[in-house]
């Protein structure tokens, strides 16, 4: 089997890969081919672990190139879509490679795996899309209700896969996962953004009155869901992949000072962004009726994040903007 994965040296793509080629989702395809266009959250040295190993493939390029794609795909039995611009706050400043890349590059995608006749096609997605919900939990069958421009563009990416498996007949299966975390996450979004800066001894910020509510998933759990939906999900449908563990973010402020071993005066309270969603919750029941759980308790997997962070500041330093690239100094 010849595997195709786009955005493969990002957070989730690499772990994905990682898994996949370290037989942590079951057997290993022959091939793995990543494809990545490696702006700024992609990173080879998040596929470091695998290197020198013959089944993996990488190759630096754009979904949105379809003459690239049109070399690529013969003899791909499998492309799982990770390919994206994915963080809200750069999506409110400027929102054109959202747009770019999360839509029109996925129509080009598309279109190529039409042409080339690749029998599967996963899509991979956000809970983003829904906008926020007060009580209760999405189901698939729920309304897009984007609020930032980032939940928009990739609500246009879904709908486009929707509609290539209607009109085309494609293979496709969409999932929308919760927020993720794990080692390797780029350092702007929450976990690593307040695990790096608390490492080095500066504040962190928390937006509005710090009560938005997020469910919290292991990328080693969603990679577990992907593969699954992969080989069982059903041609045209939508799966949710959960973590089970929701927190408002003041609550996962206070458990990252502690393992940071800092308190609450490295807080800095920041006005809120705009139209932050309140609240996301999703009903996995679809995906959990196939055999997933989420196997990672979210305390022992913040704890591991956390250590990883600490032990590995040669990774995420030089991430950073260059003023704070300074020696670490753990604490």
């Amino acid at each position: 089997m010849h595997v195709l994965v786009t955005g493969g040296a990002g957070f989730i793509g690499s772990a994905y890969v990682r898994n996949l080629l370290g037989g942590g989702l079951g057997p290993a395809p022959a091939t793995v081919t990543v494809l990545d266009k490696l702006t700024y959250a992609g990173n080879p040295a998040n596929l470091a672990p695998l290197a020198g190993d013959r089944r993996l493939r990488f190759v630096h390029g754009d979904i949105g190139d379809a003459e690239l794609l049109h070399t690529l795909l013969p003899g791909v039995d499998a492309i799982v879509n990770l390919a994206a611009e994915t963080h809200v706050d750069r999506s409110i400043g400027s929102a054109a490679e959202f747009v770019t890349t999360n839509v029109l590059g996925t129509q080009t995608l598309l279109q190529a795996a039409v042409d080339l006749a690749v029998p599967r096609f996963l899509h991979v997605s956000t809970d983003e899309v829904y906008g926020s919900i007060e009580t209760g939990s999405w189901t698939e069958q729920a309304p897009l209700l984007p609020n930032s421009p980032y939940a928009a563009a990739k609500a246009g990416a879904d709908l486009l896969v929707r509609s290539y498996a209607r009109t085309h007949g494609l293979n496709v299966s969409i999932t929308r996962c919760s927020n993720n975390y794990g080692p390797r996450q780029y350092p702007e979004k929450i976990i690593p953004l307040f695990v790096t800066s608390l490492l080095r001894g500066e504040p962190v910020p928390l937006y509005g009155d710090g009560l938005n509510v997020r469910d919290w998933l292991h990328v080693d759990d969603h990679c577990r869901g992907l593969q699954l939906v992969l080989e069982q999900g059903a041609p045209g449908e939508v799966y949710h992949i959960g973590g089970g563990t929701e927190l408002t973010n003041r609550d996962l402020t206070t458990r990252l000072l502690a393992a940071c071993d800092a308190d609450w005066s490295a807080v800095r309270p920041t006005p809120d962004r705009p139209a932050h969603d309140r609240r996301y919750s999703l009903d996995d029941s679809r995906l959990r009726a196939l055999g997933y759980r989420p196997r990672v308790p979210f305390e022992t997997g913040l704890a591991e994040t956390v250590a990883w962070y600490r032990a590995n500041p040669s990774w995420w330093e030089p991430l950073l903007p260059a003023p704070l690239r300074r020696a670490a100094a753990p604490r």
